[in-house]
C-alpha cells in the first residue's frame, strides 16, 4: 500500500520550511535618508490620541477627531493639499490599495482621516483635494464620513502631529517637508502600527487593519487571527513577514499529523494483510 496523504503532507512541511529559510525584507524609506535629518516619525504605539481636537471638513462643518471613529480601525493620513509631488502620488497609491485589499471595505470595516499640516489650508483646497480622491477611487464607494479632508488651525494641528510622534517642516513660503506614513489607530484612537512608503502593499495594510481592529473586522474572524499568528510586523524592515517561530511551531505540529497519519496507515494496511491470511488459513483447514 502507498499512502498519498503522508506525500502531501511532506511537500507541505518543505514549502513551510523554504518561507523559513528565505525572508523577505525590504527597508523603509525616510526623509532622514534625504538631507531633512529633523524630519521623520518618533514612534508612540499605544499612545492616546486627543479625540476632542476640533477641525474642519471638506464642507466647511466643524468636527471633533473623535467623530470618525465609530467602531472600526481608522487609517491617519498627514498631508497638505497644495503638494505638488509627494502627497498626489500617495493619495493616488492609496486609492488603488485599497480597491484591492482582500477581505475588508472602508464602506463597513475602517475609515480613513486625512488632515492637513499647512496651518493656512483653505476649505477650497480641500473640497478639490476631497473630490479629486474619491473620483480615484474605483466605483465611488466611498460614504459620507468614511474618508474625511480635514483642515484647521496650528495648534490643534500641532497637538495631533506631537501626539503620535509626526516631526515635518515649512520649506520657502509654501511647502513641507514631511515623512510618508500612514498612522493605524485602533477603534478607541490609540496608536497600533505606521506603515511607511508612498505605496504601500495590500497584505501589510489589511494585516495593519487587522490588527488594530483585534480580529474583529472582515468575513473571517478565525482566519484573521490565523493569519495575525503567521504574520508579525518587522520593526527593521517596516513591513510584516512570516514569523520564524509560528511557522516553525505549525511546521512540527504538520511533521506530528505527518508521522501519525503514516503509522495509521502502515498499521491499517497490516491489519487487514494479517486478518486476510487468517482467512486464508480458515478456508485451507475447512
Amino acid at each position: 500500500m502507498k499512502p498519498h496523504v503522508p506525500v502531501f503532507c511532506l511537500l507541505l512541511a518543505l514549502f513551510l520550511s523554504s518561507a523559513v529559510l528565505f525572508p523577505c525584507r525590504l527597508n523603509a524609506h525616510s526623509p532622514s535618508d534625504e538631507g531633512f535629518p529633523d524630519i521623520g516619525v518618533d514612534e508612540k504605539l499605544g499612545v492616546q490620541l486627543p479625540l476632542d481636537l476640533t477641525f474642519s471638513d471638506q464642507d466647511g462643518k466643524a468636527v471633533r477627531l473623535g467623530d470618525f471613529f465609530t467602531g472600526g480601525p481608522v487609517l491617519l493620513s498627514l498631508n497638505y493639499y497644495s503638494c505638488p509631488t509627494l502627497c498626489p502620488l500617495v493619495f493616488r497609491n492609496l486609492t488603488r490599495t485599497i480597491s484591492i485589499v482582500k477581505g475588508l471595505s472602508i464602506e463597513k470595516d475602517y475609515s480613513i482621516v486625512t488632515v492637513s499640516i499647512d496651518p493656512e489650508e483653505t476649505q477650497g483646497r480641500a473640497r478639490a483635494k476631497a473630490d479629486e480622491t474619491w473620483r480615484m477611487t474605483p466605483g465611488f464607494m466611498i460614504p459620507a464620513g468614511r474618508w474625511p479632508f480635514l483642515l484647521d488651525n496650528k495648534g490643534a494641528i500641532d497637538r495631533l502631529t506631537a501626539s503620535v510622534g509626526f516631526r515635518y517642516s515649512r520649506v520657502g513660503m509654501n511647502n513641507f517637508a514631511h515623512p510618508s506614513v500612514l498612522v493605524v489607530l485602533t477603534p478607541k484612537g490609540k496608536v497600533a502600527r505606521y506603515l511607511y512608503g508612498i505605496d504601500i502593499r495590500p497584505a501589510d495594510l489589511r494585516l495593519a487593519l487587522m490588527e488594530a481592529a483585534g480580529g474583529k473586522i472582515g468575513g473571517s474572524p478565525f482566519l484573521n487571527q490565523v493569519l495575525l499568528y503567521c504574520y508579525h510586523y518587522d520593526p527593521v524592515g517596516k513591513k510584516y513577514g512570516l514569523a520564524a517561530v509560528s511557522i516553525m511551531k505549525i511546521s512540527g505540529v504538520g511533521m506530528i499529523l505527518f508521522l501519525a497519519l503514516l503509522f495509521i496507515s502502515l498499521w491499517l494496511g497490516d491489519k487487514r494483510k494479517k486478518g486476510g491470511a487468517r482467512k486464508g488459513l480458515e478456508a485451507g483447514n475447512r
